[in-house]
């Protein structure tokens, strides 16, 4: 009875502690992916002062404010729009910013040759799961 409890126990704490990894991991994925594609120009604080902003022919975007500027709401649809960049947006101009969708799905992993349908989906639904938490976390940023 005493055995069968303890591995209970066990089995309860590594599932919860697997939960909490995994809870830990998705969190922090818009955090990385900042730190690692957005702060050379936006910097850690995302206002606009990271170490390649001074030789940007535009001055990166003060991230902090996006909802200030958009009357306290932030707009998400639009941040996301912005950092997936396949849709263009003529009327926007030139783009000096990455475009972060193709980018998260051509560092995708799996097979590049599968082109199912299922196999493109899989990778398309990684693909926004990873500009979602991005846009999550520039949320989490604002002044």
């Amino acid at each position: 009875m005493k055995i069968r409890s303890a591995a209970i126990g066990i089995m309860v704490w590594l599932s919860c502690m697997l939960a909490g990894c995994a809870a830990l991991s998705v969190d922090d994925t818009g955090k990385q992916d900042f730190e690692s594609k957005c702060a050379s120009c936006h910097g850690v604080s995302g206002k606009g002062d990271g170490p390649l902003a001074i030789i940007l022919p535009e001055v990166p975007g003060d991230l902090t404010k996006l909802a200030r500027s958009n009357g306290g709401v932030f707009p998400g649809v639009i941040v996301r729009a912005i950092i997936d960049g396949r849709l263009q947006m003529a009327a926007h101009g030139s783009r000096v910013m990455p475009v972060w969708g193709e980018d998260f799905l051509h560092r995708e992993t799996g097979n590049p040759r599968d082109v199912s349908a299922e196999a493109s989906t899989s990778r398309e639904t990684r693909v926004n799961a990873r500009i979602r938490a991005l846009v999550f976390y520039l949320s989490q940023l604002q002044e």
